[in-house]
């Protein structure tokens, strides 16, 4: 194969398509290399192709898992076929994908179109000579057809359809017809264009730093639209990394910190939650994950902060599901460098959705946090502005609520919207709440946060492209991550809220945190609203119901513990909103259709039992293992504009009339408190 060159236009590209098959992965003698250099997972591999049962679905129990396994064995049959040139196996996949996809009927709208015509692709490159004249044509026919029907479909670049639903399996299909069918050249050049004109300045955009402010949702179509990166890379020589450098240099970073501590089901590692998708249980996004990380640290190879990532995937053994060990074959590279991992900073700020993730450690058991405070880019985000998680050897502290059904009672008056985070709320009983979610009827007010589904917005809240989102900045940048200092001993982060609220009801929502390692959490948010008759509620979203330990309140998950704190206000009404009740509020009772996992059990309502335009609130958690019963309580000394809070190794004193500070150890300032960013 030529060298990769960074940006090639389309047309060059295509005349560097080779002709001969197969080309997607390169070629038979690079296949063939890799089975000798991978040989434990290509023995999985093999098993894979040969004997694993169409309906297996491996660790997964749904028939989106089998749907999943089929795809795995598909692909795992064409790669077995033509390394080991099988013609009666590549005979099998080729009848496969036409039983399944060729010979039924067209596939359109918000269905994964793209991934029926990626295996297609699959088949007719792999095993190409098994394909008969007449078999060809009806590919080529199928992939027109379906191109077609679907080209007004997933046209947000913002959004996971873009990428994982439609555009791979096209740009995969053309890569794999190039020279045999007139319209291929035509398709990838339209690709082409779009992904460079309106994709890549998304990704640069929402994913500047490598989190995305899709949220969880960037497991649904990274893995996929990276595999089509890969084939355009070895294919073709066009490197679509270069177009986005702010997002796939550092998004195998983000994913690393995205994924709490510790091992999970089948050896799999859990992914945080962030907006729509739940994580709390084994699916086939943790695969996916991984070998996402895979291939963009062996890509960005002279980076250390992705040869860090190599060596942490090297702590996952290897992909959880059986079907899933084409994956190990192809991106698994057990010669890629790694190391640095322990050196590398335990935090890790993603500016573009406005991300800050912090760990205690490198430990598998060490405490996990996550704090979000940035724009709004697609419609998977949530109400969610300052929102914070906490992990320890299990979450603690983190979202309410079910992804049962877009768009319907549950998803639109709690599981999107501020009262099922850790946020703050403010009620404004005349407060109208705005919809703009597909299938919506009636909104409940919670007190929340405010967007106004209007304009040149596109369905849901969605921006649409870069472009749309800057004629709408007023409507979409409502968060703003103010600070990030990581000083080893402790780590300084802070957001401005203030914007994701109506302005008829509130006038500051400042959050300031200061995580002083190994487990103390501090925080302190400054509000103020318009009336002083609005009651405002902190939140804590707890996975077990706190209980009351003096001062204090206790949440306990497996063998994890939180202890939790109010410092200020001094006067507070707590409540605990437990069973029926955490799904309830305003005399509305909004339950979920399914449950996804393991659940928030208890949703902490904290506030000030005294009115007051302006209101500090002020608290901190603790993590430990659940074996211990009690930590230090913190002190508090007031002043006329400031307040300290004493802990016995440091001392971390706030302004408050102003976002400023600073912190002490040993009678010393070790650091400020200020914005940064």
């Amino acid at each position: 194969m030529s060298a990769s060159v960074p940006l090639p236009y389309a047309s060059l590209a295509i005349e560097r398509v080779p002709k001969s098959h197969p080309r997607l992965l390169d070629s038979k003698d690079r296949l063939k290399s890799l089975s000798v250099e991978r040989a434990e997972a290509y023995v999985r591999m093999v098993r894979v192709a040969r004997e694993l049962p169409q309906s297996d679905s491996g660790p997964q129990t749904t028939d989106f898992a089998t749907l999943v396994c089929l795809h795995s064995k598909l692909i795992s049959m064409c790669l077995v076929a033509a390394i080991e040139h099988d013609r009666t196996l590549a005979r099998q996949a080729v009848e496969l994908v036409i039983e399944k996809y060729i010979g039924r009927p067209i596939p359109y709208g918000h269905v994964p179109f793209g991934s029926d015509i990626a295996l297609c692709a699959f088949a007719y490159d792999l095993c190409h000579d098994e394909w008969t004249p007449a078999e060809r044509q009806r590919f080529f026919t199928y992939f027109g057809t379906v191109h077609d029907a679907n080209r007004f479909e997933e046209p947000s670049v913002f959004h996971n359809g873009w990428y994982g639903y439609k555009n791979w399996g096209f740009g995969v299909a053309c890569l794999a017809t190039m020279h045999e069918w007139p319209r291929a050249a035509e398709i990838w050049q339209a690709l082409d264009r779009e992904y460079r004109e309106r994709a890549a300045p998304a990704l640069e955009l929402a994913g500047d730093g490598g989190g995305f402010g899709e949220g969880f949702y960037v497991n649904y179509w990274l893995y996929q639209w990276l595999f089509f990166c890969e084939c355009a890379r070895l294919c073709a020589g066009t490197d679509y990394y270069a177009l986005a450098p702010r997002f796939y240099r550092q998004r195998a970073v983000a994913s690393m910190f995205e994924t709490f501590p510790g091992l999970r089901e089948h050896n799999s590692r859990r992914s945080l939650c962030i907006g729509d998708g739940r994580g709390r249980y084994y699916c086939p996004e943790r695969d996916a994950e991984l070998s996402a990380r895979r291939i963009l640290a062996s890509y960005f190879k002279d980076d250390a902060g992705n040869r860090a990532v190599q060596e942490f995937c090297r702590r996952t053994p290897q992909a959880a599901a059986t079907e899933f060990a084409y994956r190990d074959f192809l991106w698994n590279n057990p010669k890629a460098r790694a190391g640095g991992l322990e050196q590398l900073p335990a935090s890790y700020c993603s500016r573009g959705p406005g991300y800050v993730y912090a760990r205690s450690s490198w430990s598998e058991d060490a405490t996990h946090f996550f704090f979000k405070c940035g724009p709004r880019f697609t419609a998977h985000q949530h109400l969610d502005v300052g929102h914070f998680g906490i992990f320890k050897t299990e979450e603690l502290a983190g979202e309410a609520g079910h992804y049962d059904d877009f768009g319907q009672d549950h998803a639109c008056n709690f599981y999107t919207r501020s009262i099922s985070h850790n946020t703050v709320l403010v009620h404004d009983p005349g407060e109208v709440v705005p919809s703009g979610m597909r299938g919506c009827v009636e909104i409940n007010n919670d007190g929340g946060q405010h967007f106004a589904w209007v304009g040149e917005v596109h369905h849901n809240g969605d921006a649409f492209d870069v472009p749309n989102w800057y004629r709408n900045r007023e409507i979409f940048d409502v968060g703003e991550l103010k600070a990030y200092d990581e000083r080893g001993t402790y780590l300084y982060m802070a957001g401005d809220c203030t914007k994701a609220y109506a302005r008829s009801k509130l006038d500051l929502f400042t959050r300031q945190i200061v995580f002083m390692r190994p487990n103390t959490f501090i925080i302190l948010d400054r509000v103020r609203s318009t009336n002083a008759s609005f009651k405002k509620t902190w939140l804590l979203q707890a996975m077990k119901a706190p209980v009351r330990q003096g001062a204090q309140w206790v949440i306990t998950h497996g063998s994890g513990r939180l202890f939790v704190q109010t410092l200020l206000p001094k006067e507070v009404n707590v409540r605990l909103c437990q069973n029926d009740e955490r799904y309830s509020y305003g005399g509305k009772f909004y339950p979920p259709k399914l449950i996804t996992g393991e659940e928030v059990e208890c949703r902490m309502e904290v506030s000030p039992a005294i009115p007051a335009t302006f209101d500090v609130f002020l608290h901190v958690l603790t993590t430990a293992e659940s074996s211990q019963t009690s930590v230090p309580e913190a002190r508090l000394v007031q002043h006329a504009d400031s307040v300290e809070v004493h802990l016995p190794d440091a001392a971390i004193t706030f302004c408050l009339s102003e976002m400023n500070g600073r912190v002490e150890m040993a009678g010393q300032t070790v650091g400020s408190l200020r914005p940064n960013l």
